[in-house]
């Protein structure tokens, strides 16, 4: 994929998407200073602290994760991670994580995001894209995933709790990769 990446947002903002490099460490750790913690509750790692963010960028530079960044006026407004194993029986599937600033959201950042991750995990060869997302909490994103072609591959009823201590369910959604993008 050639980088960067302008794209316009559907209220007319213009956005650069490029990989996340290991210059952009305080801008990724400011950008996720603004994520409330009611929208980081989900995420495997609190993206607050250093140390979670400086195996971030070690996973990046030993070839486990990819990162793309969506920047708007020299800030980062979104973050796209695809992660994936190099051995083992899940080799061929990758997962992936897309936040984006809350002032951002619903304006078609993430579809971007989502895009450039799929191309990313078909360029590597992957046969299966996976995420786990929370139901009443994410319900955004499953739609959104839903409509390029993931499917409903599991429901774990109860399995997550918020912030206040309340249950949720988690769904897992897969998309089956193809080698290159066609109409069917």
């Amino acid at each position: 994929m050639r980088y960067p990446k302008e794209c316009v947002l559907k209220d007319c903002n213009e956005a650069v998407l490029r990989p996340l490099g290991p210059e952009d460490r305080e801008l990724l750790a400011e950008f996720y200073s603004h994520i409330p913690v009611e929208d980081r509750w989900c995420m495997r790692y609190d993206a607050t602290k250093p140390d979670v963010l400086e195996r971030w960028f070690k996973a990046m530079q030993d070839g486990f994760v990819d990162s793309i960044v969506a920047l708007c006026e020299d800030r980062i407004i979104g973050h796209g991670s695809l992660h994936f194993r190099t051995f083992g029986v899940t080799q061929h599937v990758g997962r992936f994580r897309i936040v984006v600033l809350p002032e951002f959201r619903m304006k078609r950042l993430g579809t971007w995001l989502l895009l450039d991750l799929i191309q990313l995990a078909m360029d590597k060869g992957l046969e299966k894209l996976r995420c786990d997302l929370v139901v009443g909490i994410e319900d955004a994103a499953i739609d959104a995933v839903y409509k390029f072609d993931f499917i409903k591959a599991a429901v774990l009823k109860d399995y997550v709790k918020d912030v206040e201590g309340n249950h949720h369910d988690m769904v897992i959604m897969i998309k089956h990769l193809h080698k290159g993008w066609s109409d069917f």
